[in-house]
């Protein structure tokens, strides 16, 4: 048996056991109720469509030459210097960009020859993204998407403020307001979540709202609405990305100290940059509760830090080496000193 008859067969012992020997709906035929199809390919709503669909890339991929990245497992890289192409895979569309023009054509050709595909051309806009790029450098922002979710929330001509939250205001599970419209509330901060792609400045604010999706109320709500009508006054906002000769990775690290009401944790936060804007972010809640302000400060260092230790495997993989340390910026003169000890 071949190895693609193989794989459908037990592709179809799968489903046959997920749809307990029922034929689809409006497929059934009369007198042989008993058995069940056959699945010969992957589609589109199975369960298994997507593994088989990246199996299917992966090894077509592989065939041109391409190495998959074993810290990114839908980035894959060829070639060095001048002649370098990587492609990321997301789903079923493909970014590719690299140094020779040449060979991204040749890339795109050898593709068409084995799957229906479409070329969108210079990147645009992607997944509520919109990319400019011009000679000075790249921006990137959600202005599109911004507008839309004003529009969502009836809030087009709703007054901007200049801050996202009030940081002196202290949110719980149990504030003694009512109740919120939990499905209004669930999708607004899922809206304000995708936002976060462009938009460290509300990184925290959104991540802080989060925790009360099950138990939302009319505070809550409020102070969701508040980010709203803050990005409604910076809605041009977005990142910028300059062309740099020498470019060095840093990051920053803060944290509070339980800064949640409900159970005294406290919320880590860092950022990273090459010098010309951020690309990478977190705003999270620590896993356990911080004696100290310096312990929950070192805890978000080590966050940070195992961040940065990812960020420099694929920098490995991209062919732009990190020689010299990564310096991580705390402002806890105690967390600094731990990090700086060599018995921790």
């Amino acid at each position: 048996m071949e190895e693609e008859d193989h794989f459908s067969l037990l592709y179809s012992q799968l489903i046959f056991i997920a749809l307990a020997a029922a034929q689809p709906r409006g497929f059934e035929v009369r007198g042989q109720e008993e058995k069940v199809y056959l699945l010969k390919k992957a589609l589109y709503g199975l369960k298994q469509a997507p593994r088989a669909w990246y199996s299917r890339i992966d090894d077509h991929l592989h065939k041109l030459g391409f190495v998959k990245s074993l810290s990114e497992a839908t980035l894959y890289v060829k070639g060095a210097d001048a002649n370098l192409i990587i492609v990321s895979v997301y789903v079923d569309d493909l970014l590719v960009t690299g140094s020779n023009k040449t060979q991204i054509e040749e890339f795109k050709a050898e593709m068409f020859d084995v799957f229906e595909m479409t070329d969108l051309g210079l990147m645009s806009y992607f997944l509520g993204m919109e990319v400019k790029q011009s000679d000075d450098g790249i921006f990137i922002c959600q202005q599109k998407y911004t507008k839309e979710i004003l529009k969502k929330f009836h809030m087009e001509s709703c007054k901007s403020t200049s801050t996202p939250m009030n940081l002196k205001e202290k949110f719980s599970k149990n504030d003694g307001t009512n109740k919120a419209d939990e499905g209004q509330y669930r999708s607004l901060i899922g809206c304000l979540m995708y936002l976060t792609a462009t938009r460290s400045d509300i990184a925290f604010a959104v991540s802080l709202l989060s925790r009360f999706m099950h138990c939302a109320s009319e505070l809550h709500l409020q102070a969701a609405k508040r980010i709203v009508r803050y990005v409604k006054g910076t809605i041009s906002y977005g990142i910028k990305y300059s062309h740099l000769q020498n470019f060095m990775l840093h990051g920053y690290s803060d944290s509070d100290w339980a800064g949640s009401v409900d159970d005294m944790k406290s919320t880590s936060g860092y950022c990273f940059s090459f010098g010309s804007g951020m690309f990478s972010w977190c705003s999270r809640k620590q896993d356990s509760v911080a004696q100290s302000t310096a312990e929950a400060e070192y805890a978000a260092a080590t966050a940070a830090v195992n961040q940065a230790i990812w960020i420099r495997k694929i920098l490995v993989d991209l062919h732009m080496n990190q020689l010299e340390p990564t310096k991580i910026y705390v402002d806890n003169q105690a967390a600094i000193s731990i990090a700086n000890n060599p018995m921790f």
